[in-house]
């Protein structure tokens, strides 16, 4: 065991070196000056020049990228172009949001997906199967952002249930935080959780049709104990996969759903930087955004021997 996860942590590490040099080479190619930007367009060559020198993008491009991961690496990210304040405390304040909405998200996708996935698998070409898998083929073609502007005028607008957008933050209690995260976690969960569901079904249909469960039915244990016992264990190797895509999918869709409900999280200041040109800041968060998503599927890497104790740890 302790040889397949040094192995995987080798090629997590070499996934974020790849991840960090692509992040560094795109945004680096992108057309426009940051000493420009801040300076105007009326500055003069002399002054944009100083500026230039002075925010270090004069220097050649190996060692900006040097000089960059050996700041990550000791935790100093440096200044934004634009705030003027350091990139890791920005990235700090903005998590406080984008995190807790990131896991509402997969919570909400987790429930729904396994209570669907299951109760179409368990009634299978029966009415409640066609039934909730033509809600999930719904779910799958509404785009997030379309979603969430019918749930504003619904909830917000109509009903006036909940606030259209903003964040009444964590100090005033932590139901006014999650009433504020409610909306938007249900946006991003809704297709996701669509997809999540079909998948369920298929895994669990799969594994319904194995030796073992007919052997447990044979044996006197009821459809539920057989369900919940036997076969969801067996069924969660595909699920757990997509679970941890779908982590990455949800943490890029905050990106648009944190402009749609004006929530002060890692996606508005990503968009806000790109605005601004502010590269520092864009260039940390998406490497921040790439370390979460490898740092999840590295977990579900390595729950699979758990999960599913069939798997041999070298098949992995």
């Amino acid at each position: 065991m302790s040889v397949f996860v040094l192995r995987r942590v080798l090629t997590l590490l070499a996934t974020l070196v790849g991840a960090s040099v692509i992040i560094f080479l795109v945004l680096d190619a992108l057309p426009g000056n940051a000493a420009q930007m801040l300076m105007g367009a009326d500055a003069s060559p002399d002054a944009v020049r100083a500026l230039t020198i002075k925010l270090g993008l004069d220097q050649p491009l190996a060692i900006r990228y040097l000089q960059w991961i050996k700041g990550i690496v000791v935790g100093d990210l440096g200044n934004s172009y634009v705030y003027g304040t350091p990139v890791a405390s920005l990235i700090a304040e903005r998590l406080v949001l984008t995190v807790p909405l990131a896991i509402m998200s997969m919570l909400i996708t987790v429930v729904l997906a396994l209570s669907a996935g299951i109760y179409t698998a368990a009634n299978h070409n029966k009415l409640g199967d066609v039934g909730v898998m033509s809600l999930t083929q719904v779910g799958i073609a509404l785009p997030n952002f379309w979603f969430a502007i019918l749930l504003v005028l619904l909830f917000a607008v109509r009903l006036q249930w909940l606030s259209a957008g903003g964040f009444a933050g964590w100090d005033d209690g932590i139901w006014l935080g999650v009433k504020s995260l409610l909306l938007p976690s249900i946006s991003l969960a809704v297709v996701q959780a669509a997809i999540l569901a079909r998948v369920t079904r298929s895994a669990v249909l799969e594994v319904l049709r194995e030796d073992f469960v007919r052997t447990a039915r044979a044996k006197g244990l009821g459809k539920r104990e057989v369900l919940w016992s036997h076969v969801l264990r067996n069924a969660m190797i595909p699920v757990m996969t997509v679970m941890g895509l779908q982590f990455a999918n949800l943490l890029a869709g905050t990106i648009v759903i944190e402009n749609v409900f004006y929530l002060p999280g890692l996606g508005r200041l990503i968009f806000q930087s790109i605005a601004n040109r502010d590269l520092i800041v864009v260039r940390n968060c998406v490497m921040l955004l790439a370390a979460m998503v490898v740092i999840v599927n590295f977990v579900v890497d390595v729950l699979y021997a758990f999960i599913d104790p069939r798997i041999k740890v070298h098949d992995l």
